[in-house]
């Protein structure tokens, strides 16, 4: 595997040599399991899928737009730290410095364009246009960054299948200028990345903390493409599929299901100092997201109940997942961390051994 060279300080493109890179198009082929991804030589720019055809919808929804790489190279400026003028590291940085370290920890594996996904957008003018009405501004005229960007990249030649549900390996991450201080001096600056899975029957994301770093903090281009590195390179990808085939192993009464959600609705209004003395885990979903598990028990078309009203854990993780749609990017990856362990936990409890017990209480 690769090791990270020492540079010198230098642009993005001269410390990195970054180059476009490359795409994959849809084509219906035989699916590679993750187990054996090490014999794969896939170098033809080619999604392997299941004999299926997929519906696109994106990773997440909420309040966000789609937005590609040549636009926000093109067409945003970048935020500086305004006490000293230093520059940020852009989204599209971000991305190719992940680009960059996907070519080199998965060589023989081509990966797609990334999908990226944009929200809280800032607006500014050009100082020519100072003294004109907003509705009169030309579009050369107008200026805007992106305060929230997440993405994500798929690399299609390495998937694995999980209660019929087809799993693709997914590398991304999130930047959310609103949690730097901007009107400060540059300082360390935050990001938040993951490699996980992606389910292909509705494109929710599969995160555990193994693969996910929720506060990274770099100062340079090279710290953060080391930091990128480290997580690629120590991910326990298959240990973290053989956890969630444990999902599918384990089934929820239509009793329990309602049991599990009304506790999770009081959760919602339990006083911190009662949460600390009945020790019950952290659930960050809100009521609107638990609203949307409920409706999709009965209506979700892939993971609603069975004809008995019970419920695997593996399509109550999915439930969780598809309702997380709905977070802000800032938080996004927090509660689909969340939707794992809290899987977990009720998994645990069905074995008789867990601290969310609560829930099932």
């Amino acid at each position: 595997m690769d090791t990270i060279n020492k540079i010198r300080p230098a642009t993005l493109e001269e410390a990195f040599d970054l180059k476009p890179a490359k795409s994959a198009n849809i084509i219906e082929l035989k699916s590679v399991n993750i187990f054996d991804s090490s014999d794969i030589d896939n170098n033809d720019g080619v999604i392997f899928s299941q004999n299926s055809i997929y519906k696109n919808k994106p990773f997440i929804e909420a309040n966000t737009q789609e937005i590609d790489l040549y636009q926000l190279k093109n067409d945003c400026i970048i935020p500086v730290f305004s006490k000293d003028n230093e520059k940020t590291i852009a989204h599209q940085e971000f991305i190719d410095i992940t680009q960059d370290c996907i070519s080199k920890v998965f060589s023989h594996q081509s990966f797609m364009q990334p999908e990226i996904r944009v929200s809280h957008q800032i607006k500014g003018r050009t100082p020519d246009a100072i003294y004109k009405n907003a509705k009169d501004l030309l579009d050369h005229e107008r200026t805007q960054y992106f305060e929230r960007m997440a993405f994500i990249i798929r690399i299609p030649g390495i998937t694995d299948s999980i209660n019929g549900n087809e799993l693709s390996l997914t590398i991304g991450g999130v930047r959310a200028y609103n949690q730097e201080n901007l009107y400060n001096k540059k300082t360390f600056e935050k990001f938040k990345f993951f490699i996980g899975f992606q389910n292909k029957v509705c494109c929710n994301l599969c995160v555990w903390n193994d693969g996910f770093v929720d506060d990274m903090r770099v100062s340079s281009y090279q710290e953060l493409h080391g930091k990128i590195m480290n997580t690629l390179t120590e991910y326990n990808a298959q240990q973290y599929l053989l956890e969630m085939k444990e999902f599918s192993d384990y089934y929820l009464t239509e009793h329990q299901f309602a049991q599990l959600l009304g506790r999770t609705r009081l959760y919602q209004h339990i006083s911190k100092t009662e949460k600390q003395r009945l020790n019950i885990p952290q659930l960050t979903f809100n009521d609107s997201q638990l609203n949307t598990i409920a409706k999709d028990y009965y209506e979700d078309e892939s993971f609603c109940k069975d004809d008995n009203g019970e419920i695997n854990l593996w399509n109550v993780y999915n439930l969780f997942t598809q309702a997380n749609k709905s977070s802000y990017i800032d938080t996004f990856l927090d509660r689909n961390l969340n939707a794992f362990e809290f899987n977990k936990g009720i998994q645990k409890t069905l074995n008789g051994n867990s601290d969310y017990h609560w829930f099932l209480s």
